[in-house]
């Protein structure tokens, strides 16, 4: 659980690093990095979660580095819109597996978890903030939203199953 929360939180952070790397000089630039910066304090929270646990990043993370970078990057080129698109996507699906997460610690023991309960759920709301944030900033309007929108998931989905295992 902690090894994929910790990619999930690295890739996220590529994603917005793409997409500074494009927007970051636009007027949509302030926005996407007041959310990268609270992937950032996500990421660092999972950095020493792990060393504390001595549980191992995921083999993937090269692999999430570019890619991140490149679908933060490359939604960027699609404009304000496309950026936001990408944002709705993958905090969407993030929301929803740390939803999942919450559901299986509740059910298997939520007084030893409570600390990570706490902690999955704050994250878990500052995702669906960004979520949020990126249909008040017209992800919708971009054409092609949907496809879009189901192939970043899909994506997400992946990198997800495989980070679990690997």
């Amino acid at each position: 659980m902690l090894r994929v929360d910790h990619a999930g939180e690295y890739g996220a952070n590529r994603i917005y690093a793409g997409q500074m790397a494009v927007l970051g000089r636009t007027q949509t630039g302030p926005l996407i990095q007041e959310m990268w910066d609270q992937e950032k304090k996500h990421l660092a929270k999972f950095n020493e979660i792990l060393a504390e646990n001595r549980v191992r990043p995921t083999l993937l993370l090269p692999l999430w580095n570019v890619a991140g970078f490149l679908l933060g990057a490359g939604t960027a080129l699609l404009g304000k819109e496309g950026a936001m698109a990408c944002t709705v996507a993958v905090e969407e699906s993030i929301s929803e597996h740390y939803n999942s997460q919450i559901r299986a610690l509740m059910e298997e023991d939520p007084d030893r978890y409570v600390e990570l309960l706490k902690l999955i759920k704050e994250f878990r709301d500052d995702e669906m903030e960004h979520h949020d944030t990126g249909l008040e900033h017209d992800a919708e309007s971009l054409p092609g939203y949907k496809l879009l929108k189901s192939a970043i998931q899909l994506g997400c989905t992946a990198a997800i199953f495989a980070s679990q295992r690997l």
